[in-house]
Order: structure tokens, then sequence, then C-alpha cells
């Protein structure tokens, strides 16, 4: 019942937390495209694009360093873009269906340390208690099934031939 309670509990916090992934989310999304924006708008204005101003980022280890920080700004922007398109508009079911796109650590931390638990007073909140609760009662008694189920074999191992038992 302990687990069933816990886990309904937590699990009932997730679509307030999703919530909060998602507009977070956006928000890096949005930085992030000014950033690559005006990337691109400099290297237009010098006749190059995207991939020819990266090629020419060479000659230094700053300008290298800052070019592989460019590259990886790209790659971060494309991603999240992808993961925000996923879960934009999407309710409470559909981001627990695209959970793995809840993968960015920098904007899950920002969206835990601005988050409130709160009572959700929804049927989301509800469906999420129930699955929580019963998955938590249904984990929990089969970590307590093995468990008891270990302790009776080694109860009841026989003694080895030739030794006493042991009380």
């Amino acid at each position: 019942m302990a687990g069933g309670l816990t886990a309904g509990a937590g699990l009932s916090q997730f679509p307030e937390f999703s919530q909060q992934y998602a507009q977070r989310l956006g928000g890096a999304v949005d930085a992030l495209g000014q950033v690559v924006a005006d990337f691109d708008a400099s290297a237009a204005a010098e006749g190059l694009d995207r991939t020819g101003a990266l090629t020419q980022m060479t000659g230094t280890d700053f300008i290298e360093r800052r070019r592989a920080d460019m590259e990886t700004t790209f790659e971060r922007h494309a991603t999240l873009s992808a993961d925000l398109e996923a879960l934009q508009g999407a309710g409470p079911f559909m981001r627990a269906y695209n959970a793995t796109r809840f993968s960015d650590t920098q904007v899950a931390s920002a969206a835990w340390e601005a988050y409130q638990p709160a009572v959700p007073l929804n049927m989301a909140g509800a469906v999420f208690v129930a699955f929580g609760f019963f998955a938590g009662l249904i984990g929990l008694s089969a970590l307590f099934a093995v468990g008891r189920g270990v302790v009776w074999a080694l109860r009841r191992r026989p003694a080895p031939t030739g030794m006493p038992p042991i009380a």
C-alpha cells in the first residue's frame, strides 16, 4: 500500500512538471534560435552559408573552439526544436507518450528548480495518480515476494552431508 501511495503521489506530479518543462523548452529554443539567426546573418553578410562560415573558422585555438561551440549550438537547437514540436500543444498523456523528449538536462534542471508540487484536481491528474498507485503497489509487492522467496529458499536449504544441521 505504501508503494502504491508513494508512486501515485509522485506520478500525479507529471502533468504539471511536463507542462513546466515544455514552457522552458520553448524559451530555450527561442534563445538558441536567436543565436543561430545572428550567426547565419553574419555569414550571409560575408556571402557565406552556415557551412562555409564554419569552415572558415580556423587558425587559432580560440576560433576553432568557437566553431565547435557553434556546431554544438546548431545541434542542440535542432534537437530541442524537434522536441518542442512533439510536445507543443500536447496534453499530459501525449507528453507522457513522448517522455523521451524530456532529455535536455539544462531545461529539466531549470524546470525542476522552479517547480512547485501541486495537487492535481483534474481528470489527467487522477489517471496519473491511479496508474502510479497500481504500478507502485504491484512493483513493491513483487519486490517483497522475491525477497520472501529468497529468504524461504535460504531457510529450507538442506544441510551438507556429513555435517550436523544448523539450528
